[in-house]
């Protein structure tokens, strides 16, 4: 018998990276089979473009993308913004295709309110030239970094003794990184204010936040929805009001993943010819 699932106005994830080692597609599956949300926000790196490899696409993170399409098969509206790792879309953007639209940034009203959603690569020089070569290794680095942190945290685990996140620890521990992050959030939230929003919505940064902040030409509700690899966070919209809340992996069951129900073909979603592929699957 299939579980009920919860009515919620608008969920936001961002930052899954689908294609990765370190991504939690098992448990991203089982958050989705719990809820039924009228719009669902991808704020950005759904799939990882940049690491993507026919030889790493299990059959977790198939079944992600095929719940996706559940979703919306159910009415649910699907806002798919692009981010730096997934920047193949863009070609697409602004594309309106059934219950799902494509595009770069997005501008939903609540309620009254204002909400500016983006992901958040437009404040950093990750997708250019070099930089997006350096990017790139880096990235490939901190996919190495978090499989051997679940390697140390199973032995943890073992001995009776709390996990660790090395990554965080070597984000904590560069000065760099954290100044990063502090002039990330302090662009995107003098952007809002100067453009009179109510709310501003990021990803990119796998820094989770929700915060009222001010400058000295006003203030708004800054809200950062996390990721899928360290921290698996994630924003609700229910009754007025947003939640970030974070998975359980405490009492995760881990499902067991039916093939049959997996019907997509991974080497045609990431052609050029993606969305002709991805309304054939929707009728």
């Amino acid at each position: 018998m299939p579980k009920s699932r919860r009515e919620v106005e608008v969920v936001i994830i961002s930052d899954v990276h689908l294609g990765t080692y370190g991504c939690h597609a098992k448990e991203l599956l089982s958050y989705l089979k719990t809820v039924k949300p009228k719009i669902l926000v991808l704020n950005g790196d759904i799939i990882d473009g940049w690491a993507f490899s026919k030889r790493y696409f299990p059959k977790s993170h198939m079944a992600v993308i095929s719940e996706l399409f559940k979703l919306m098969k159910k009415d649910t509206q699907v806002i798919y913004i692009t981010g730096n790792h997934d920047e193949f879309l863009r070609q697409y953007t602004d594309l309106q295709m059934g219950n799902l639209f494509l595009t770069d940034k997005y501008l939903l009203e609540l309620n009254g309110k204002k909400h500016w959603i983006f992901h958040g690569d437009v404040f950093d020089n990750t997708t250019k030239g070099w930089a997006k070569m350096i990017a790139k290794l880096g990235g490939l680095g901190y996919d190495w970094l978090i499989l051997v942190n679940r390697a140390v945290n199973w032995l943890l685990n073992a001995m009776g003794r709390p996990k660790v996140s090395l990554s965080k620890k070597v984000k904590n521990s560069v000065k760099e990184a954290v100044k990063f992050i502090a002039d990330f959030e302090e662009k995107a939230i003098e952007l809002a204010i100067d453009n009179r929003y109510d709310f501003v919505i990021c990803g990119h940064i796998h820094q989770p936040a929700d915060r009222i902040a001010t400058n000295d030409t006003g203030s708004v509700h800054y809200l950062n929805s996390g990721d899928w690899i360290e921290n698996l966070t994630y924003l609700e919209y229910n009754d007025g009001e947003w939640k970030l809340c974070q998975f359980d992996t405490k009492n995760f069951v881990e499902e067991k993943i039916d093939g049959q129900s997996i019907n997509l073909n991974l080497e045609r979603l990431m052609q050029p010819q993606v969305f002709a592929a991805m309304n054939e699957l929707q009728n």
